[in-house]
């Protein structure tokens, strides 16, 4: 499943949200590809405008706490499968 939190993140200026997958990396670039994402993944997670996040979380995208995303990559095996760097 696809899952996205609140836009907290702060870069240029502008707020970013954190858009997942609790299954693969997989289904996590297909999603983005659905949505017409094709820049700003970031080792295992894609970076959402604040001003797109209503348009993903309509799409069917599930939000969650910001706490969750960590949790839920954990569980997943993709925070510790994807290499830093």
């Amino acid at each position: 499943m696809l899952l996205i939190d609140r836009p907290i993140f702060y870069r240029d200026g502008r707020r970013f949200a954190h858009l997942i997958s609790d299954v693969s990396l997989e289904e996590l670039h297909q999603g983005a590809r659905r949505l017409g994402l094709d820049r700003s993944f970031h080792r295992d997670h894609y970076d959402i405008p604040e001003d797109y996040v209503s348009a993903v979380i309509e799409s069917g995208v599930h939000q969650v706490d910001p706490r969750d995303i960590v949790r839920a990559l954990r569980r997943a095996g993709l925070r510790s499968a994807v290499p830093r760097g």
